[in-house]
């Protein structure tokens, strides 16, 4: 079995943001990049498949040179080899694009990622590849199950539970719990060093979208601590204009 695993490269939910020229680029000084959360999950559940099933991964990221150490990590936790699509992420179309593309001229039986980026949360890529490619594409999956050349899917929906049988292959945006992130110990470090790391040109340079500027929210305001009902009462009565 063959699974691509997408992945993104993104500021830890922990870090700082602010934006530079004119509030249009996120200033990455002092930013630490990770891989995306929901990403992870696609990646640890593809680890266990690729054991169940004597199969590989690819793991794959549209960015800079800057990524390659978040693919690196990939590598460590289970991926056999990497590929980095040596471009800019411009938008979700675009991403789409140039996973699709590499995707087409490599077979693959599964194609993972997360449902959906913690930067900028579109949660349109896996959509927009499966139609690409004429696959079905199914979001969020929260279980996965290959038997017989088939996948075994749930989501949740609204009022439940949604269950799903897709033949390969097909496209799944994860989260959990469909697997445990995982996490690289020593002996994985160290292989991923020599595991191949291939930087492909992209298939275009345009984009139909573009950020015009960021915004970050307002800041909080000041905490009012009370201790009785009557105060609360008339705090949100009288200063918050509320009741």
């Amino acid at each position: 079995m063959k699974i691509l695993v997408c992945i993104t490269h993104v500021p830890d939910t922990t870090s700082k943001i602010q934006f530079t020229d004119n509030n249009t680029k996120l200033d990455k000084n002092g930013v630490q990049f990770i891989i995306g959360p929901y990403d992870d999950y696609a990646l640890a559940r593809a680890v266990e498949l690729k054991a169940e099933n004597n199969g590989s991964i690819t793991v794959l990221n549209v960015g800079e040179a800057e990524t390659e150490p978040t693919l690196r990590k990939a590598l460590a936790i289970g991926a056999d080899e990497a590929v980095r699509i040596n471009a800019f992420p411009k938008d979700a179309h675009f991403v789409a694009k140039q996973i699709a593309a590499f995707s087409k001229d490599n077979g693959y039986d599964l194609i993972l990622m997360g449902r959906e980026s913690i930067d900028f949360n579109g949660g349109m890529v896996h959509g927009m590849v499966g139609e690409l490619l004429g696959m079905p594409s199914i979001s969020p999956v929260m279980k996965l199950e290959i038997e017989g050349g088939k996948g075994k899917l749930s989501r949740e929906i609204e009022g439940g539970k949604e269950f799903i049988e897709v033949d390969l292959p097909f496209v799944a945006g994860c989260q959990e719990p469909i697997a445990e992130w995982k996490i690289p110990n020593m002996r994985g470090i160290m292989s991923a060093r020599t595991k191949p790391l291939t930087v492909k040109d992209p298939v275009e340079d345009s984009a139909p979208t573009a950020v015009k500027s960021y915004e970050l929210p307002p800041a909080k305001g000041a905490v009012k601590l009370v201790d009785n009902v009557d105060q609360l009462v008339d705090l949100l009565k009288n200063d918050a204009k509320i009741l």
